[in-house]
């Protein structure tokens, strides 16, 4: 039986804070109390932006944390640690060199003899199944035999913990599951000398397959939700009733997004909109209306038949849910009388419809469209408004979220953009009509 006892990884209180440019601070962490055990793999959970990545790069020494204990194998981390390597979502290879030279590289900065370099990053080249590939570059090797060499390049430091940031997302869905099959088999036969894994995700079943726990994260400021234990033996039937509830537990948790989140409302211009296109928002409701499913669906069915990630399909959800259009419930995607009416319907009322409810529920771009009406020629230049949300977000979210407004608005018609110059306006439609109201008054 595993020895839980021994900790590997203690964070206690950890909070981090970002300056921006104008010195205000953004909290990316806040509270976050996490132990990293003897024998564990665990994984997290969140949306994208919630400060995952940021958690392992505190842990790994790479950042330092705000506040807060970080603490391995009881010492603290006060930069990086020898036996913690890390595995980036990028393959972050140098193509100059071959694949035995960019696996030693860790070795060499670690001055570690050359003779000695040389057995162990030729036994951790063995172990991920590159052997014949040493002198090849980068360029002659696949998407997953690139990431093995990442693999192996944190292997070769033969870390007590490793930590992966996303390892799978940038390959295709065959070669990520076995590249996933192959690290299992490593960890269980011991073939690594890693005692614990931490790694983000944002593919529930993969989190399911592979943890002994999941951390779902909250967003803003990023912090530990909730955890779900994952009490299955290696290796896991994703087709078992057991397996299925799990996913959709996790399914259901990181669904049931609060209103309010460290103080900003949905009203609110701080409030970050998902990334959904309003095409993807109209396919998503078309799809629940279909036969297979009349207007519900369970959520890991969905994202089947959607063929989304599930990163991707919790911004669509989300959307949907701010427009009025659907309604999650305990793991299942149900469309409201509103959504029926606007699957069913032709496009100049769909139109009508997004309008009135992006109008009704979206602060930002009821703002915008006020702001616009206000002006004398009905037209702002974009950088007005992200200023304005950068008082709530850093300058790379706020554009984001400008963005995404824009794209809903356009789609509306509730208000125009010109990309060349940065400038958003009335439809001219609403501008004459602005222009007779205020002749009549």
């Amino acid at each position: 039986m595993t020895d839980f006892n021994e900790l590997l990884i203690n964070l206690e209180g950890v909070r981090k804070l970002f300056s921006a440019p104008d010195r205000s601070n953004h909290v990316v962490l806040e509270n976050v109390n996490f132990r990293l055990r003897k024998g564990e793999i665990v994984s997290l959970l969140g949306k994208s932006g919630s400060g995952k990545s940021t958690l392992l790069r505190i842990i790994a020494g790479l950042i330092d944390a705000t506040d807060g204990t970080v603490l391995y194998c009881g010492k603290r981390i006060n930069g990086p640690v020898s036996d913690i390597a890390m595995v980036f979502q990028s393959f972050a290879l140098f193509p100059w060199l071959t694949v035995q030279q960019n696996v030693g590289l860790g070795l060499e900065a670690q001055a570690i003899p050359v003779r000695e370099r040389e057995i162990r990053t030729l036994e951790a080249i063995d172990v991920i199944s590159l052997g014949g590939f040493e002198s090849a570059y980068p360029r002659e090797l696949s998407g997953g035999m690139r990431q093995r060499v990442g693999l192996a390049r944190a292997l070769v430091m033969r870390p007590d913990v490793l930590l992966m940031d996303e390892p799978f997302s940038a390959l295709d869905v065959l070669t990520a599951e076995t590249l996933r099959a192959d690290l299992l088999e490593l960890w269980a036969k011991r073939k690594i000398p890693t005692r614990g894994i931490l790694f983000v995700s944002h593919n529930i079943e993969e989190a399911v397959a592979m943890s002994d726990r999941v951390l779902i994260f909250s967003s803003d400021p990023g912090r530990i939700k909730e955890e779900v234990l994952v009490p299955l033996s290696h290796p896991r039937d994703k087709e078992s009733s057991a397996f299925k509830a799990i996913v959709d537990q996790v399914y259901s948790i990181m669904t049931q997004r609060p209103l309010r989140s460290a103080g900003v409302d949905v009203s609110s211009l701080g409030y970050r909109l998902p990334s959904a296109t309003p095409h993807k928002i109209e396919g998503m409701i078309e799809t629940l209306i279909e036969p297979q499913f009349n207007g519900k669906a369970d959520l890991p069915a969905l994202a089947d038949e959607l063929q989304l990630p599930d990163n991707s399909l919790f911004q669509l959800l989300e959307a949907g849910s701010l427009l009025g259009f659907i309604r999650i419930d305990e793991g299942d995607a149900i469309l409201l009388p509103l959504g029926k009416i606007f699957a069913k319907s032709e496009m100049t009322v769909r139109k009508s419809l997004f309008a009135e409810q992006l109008m009704k529920h979206i602060f930002l771009a009821n703002h915008i469209h006020r702001v616009l009406d206000e002006r004398r020629d009905h037209r702002a230049p974009e950088g007005r408004f992200i200023h304005e949300l950068e008082d709530f977000l850093s300058e790379t979210e706020a554009e984001r979220v400008l963005e995404q407004v824009i794209s809903w608005g356009r789609y509306a018609e509730i208000f125009d953009y010109d990309y060349t110059s940065g400038v958003l306006s009335l439809p001219k439609e609403d501008s004459d009509q602005s222009k007779e109201n205020i002749i009549i008054e």
